[in-house]
């Protein structure tokens, strides 16, 4: 059958299933159909292969197992399948949540955004809208506060206008998409640092919740819960343990209780303990970035109030980077306050996984066949076989590991997770592995064991036991998460493809519906204003150019202008140069008076001339 047909075939089965079970009442996602057709499929008592799936009474065979293991509500291998395809389908660490978070929170602001960016305003009525706008886009992306309060809008809006006065979107408007987005969360974060410590001072803070101090109440509650399930769940693991070690020992015990059941009841216990301890993990990861962003948080606090120093006015550049430190942290509480609720939440949705317990194993019931056997702990059991420990010199061909002679030795990737690997194939229990007896490395993996007895007889032969693991995996489908035996069971793939697997018959190749969105324009235009197509235009540039040539740039600088920046003067000086001048001068001197006495003759025939000078001195003018 081809890898086509094979899917097909399988997607029908899936859907059939659905429906089949649907009509009976009970709703399934479709991965835990699946979970259980793999399930069906795995189990050797079904005596089941994909190779039979030739005819549609094979396919109704298969379809009826699934629904039939799926309608099944007292089977606790059941719950536990449910419990693993509720965690994986939900459950997401810190990086992953707080991603999807911020995923989300930009799919909810993306048509404020591009209300603001995409296209300018083009009068005063529509700038303003488009600064109201941002005022909304700060309070939903600040998380402080609800549209619909008009104080917390208030707030918002002096807030912006403090940092970013309406006159600077002429400014904003000029900005590429890009920056636009950009400059939109810097500004949310400066509104937001505003606010936050606005609401120190006690002069506003609306909306804004005392996250510190819920925080501080919430997850001791929190850790407190999951301490309390988790012991509950490891005290009946460690009942159930007892109970079935005793049953192998006493027929009669055996007699009055299905040993399948209980091993099932066990399996599932593990696996709840296991989830939980993930989320207590993730508790006290939470607790710990609290305490640490609580220490940032008041000295960023501080430092602000030491800037500020109630001052009317101060430089942004020593300010706002404090405001948008504050806004960081306080958004690092709101993540916090996300991720406890989440754990909040898969912990009581956990629980409903474990209520078929109490309905198969009372307590009763449990008590009464406990009578006369010792119900010893995990800590118990590993404390008893402390000083005990393997012999390497009794194995020439095997790999020991012990805590003194091995680097990192608490880091190393123990197999079925820490558990004995002796006990699950051979027992079909769960015991705790206790590294202190030796670990034995074998083709590059590591396994523990709960006995030194258990561990010499795995060592004889390692192939088998790990064998039988995955044979008693198939029988009990839960343990493959359970054990982390993924590696065992990647595909399900045919007898007749790998029969031809020779022959170049080869899986279909994973295909995917896709898109990709990219912005009109990603880079920036490249059009060369300067050009020119009319000659004469570019003639009456030359000329202009071949004229600056004959023209002189001066410098001049000042000690007011010293070392602050350079200056430059040019000047176009006139083509014809020239000069005229007037003086005008004068002097005050004595005017000459100069006479001559006898030019007319007289009485005698000699005519006697004499000069008589009356010009006045020139100290007397």
């Amino acid at each position: 059958m081809s890898g086509e047909l094979t899917q097909s075939v399988i997607k029908r089965i899936i859907r059939q299933v659905g429906l089949e079970c649907s009509a009976r009442g009970q709703s399934l996602s479709e991965t835990l159909v699946a979970f259980m057709m793999k399930a069906v499929v795995l189990d050797p008592r079904n005596d089941f292969n994909m190779d039979r799936l030739h005819t549609e009474k094979d396919m109704q065979d298969l379809i009826q197992l699934c629904v039939t293991r799926l309608l099944d509500t007292t089977n606790p291998s059941l719950s536990t399948i449910k419990m693993q395809v509720y965690f994986d389908m939900n459950y997401a660490n810190r990086d992953e949540l707080l991603s999807e978070q911020e995923r989300v929170l930009e799919g909810k602001l993306a048509p404020v955004v591009r209300a603001i960016t995409e296209r300018g305003p083009h009068g005063q009525e529509e700038t303003e809208n488009v600064y109201q706008k941002m005022v909304t886009y700060a309070l939903l992306r600040s998380g402080l506060g609800s549209p619909t309060d008009v104080e917390a809008i208030r707030e918002v809006t002096a807030a912006l206008q403090s940092v970013f006065p309406q006159t600077e979107m002429i400014t904003f408007i000029s900005l590429s998409k890009k920056d636009k987005e950009q400059q939109l969360k810097d500004l949310a974060m400066l509104v937001t640092g505003i606010r936050l410590y606005n609401k120190q001072c006690q002069k506003g803070g609306s909306g804004i919740d005392d996250l510190p101090d819920i925080l501080h109440e919430a997850i001791p509650s929190a850790a407190q819960t999951l301490d309390k399930h988790l012991n509950c769940c490891q005290l009946l693991a460690h009942r159930y343990t007892a109970l079935l070690e005793s049953m192998q020992e006493d027929s009669p015990r055996s007699s009055q209780l299905r040993t399948s059941k209980l091993k099932e009841a066990l399996f599932s216990v593990r696996q709840y303990e296991a989830f939980l301890c993930i989320l207590q993990s993730n508790a006290i990861t939470s607790a710990q970035e609290v305490e640490s962003l609580d220490v940032k948080f008041e000295a960023a606090m501080i430092a602000l109030k030491n800037t500020m120093q109630d001052k009317t006015s101060i430089e942004s550049k020593e300010v706002f980077p404090l405001f948008m430190e504050l806004a960081k942290l306080w958004t690092g509480y709101q993540n916090e306050m996300l991720l406890l609720s989440f754990l909040t939440n898969m912990a009581e949705n956990l629980q409903q996984f474990l209520e078929i317990q109490s309905y198969l194993f009372p307590g009763e019931m449990l008590t009464s066949l406990l009578e006369g056997v010792t119900v010893k702990s995990d800590e118990e059991r590993i404390k008893e076989t402390m000083e005990t420990r393997v012999n390497v010199s009794d194995f020439e061909n095997q790999e020991w590991l012990f805590p003194e002679t091995t680097d990192n030795f608490g880091q190393l990737l123990i197999q079925y997770r820490g558990f004995c690997a002796h006990s699950i194939g051979v027992k079909g229990i769960i015991l705790p592995g206790n590294p202190a007896i030796g670990i034995l490395k074998h083709k590059e993996k590591y396994y523990v064991f709960s006995s030194k007895e258990a561990a010499y007889l795995f060592a004889q032969d390692p192939d088998k036991f790990i064998q039988l693991n995955v044979e008693k995996a198939k029988k009990y489908a839960e343990l493959i998460q359970l054990l982390e035996l993924h590696h065992q069971f990647e595909y399900l793939v045919p007898h007749a493809q790998i029969r031809n697997a020779k022959k170049d018959l080869m899986k279909p190749p994973p295909k995917c519906d896709s898109g990709t969105q990219t912005d009109t324009h990603i880079l920036p235009p490249t059009i060369v204003r300067s050009y020119e197509w009319n000659e004469w235009e570019l003639r009456r540039k030359a000329i202009k150019l071949a004229n600056l040539r004959r023209k002189l740039t001066h410098s001049m600088q000042t000690n007011l202008s010293h070392m602050r920046r350079e200056n430059f003067t040019q000047v176009y000086l006139p083509k014809d140069v020239g000069t005229q001048t007037k003086h005008d001068n004068s002097s005050n001197v004595p005017k000459p008076q100069i006479f001559l006495q006898g030019l007319r003759g007289g009485s005698s025939p000699t005519t006697h001339m004499v000069t008589v000078d009356l010009t006045r001195p020139l100290d007397e003018t």
